[in-house]
């Protein structure tokens, strides 16, 4: 069985903040381990694909609805 996803929800936090808590989660978190942030700052489109690939983590999923952007992604194994 996968393990469960982490969720950080950094709704109503502006740059850098949404980045600094997906950071804090993904250095918590087991290798191989998942992290789903909401952020709606929109900074957050360019600051955490930037962030991932300066981490060696993956986006595996992002996707936008009603102002909220929703990132799944994937510590390395």
């Amino acid at each position: 069985m996968s393990e469960p996803e982490i969720l950080v929800d950094a709704r109503g936090h502006r740059c850098p903040v949404p980045t600094l808590r997906l950071r804090r989660a993904l250095e918590a978190a087991p290798a191989g381990a998942r992290v789903r942030l909401l952020a709606d700052d929109p900074m957050a489109r360019i600051d955490v694909p930037h962030f991932a690939a300066e981490a060696g983590a993956q986006v595996l999923d992002r996707s936008e609805a009603e102002g909220v952007l929703n990132f799944l992604v994937a510590k390395p194994a």
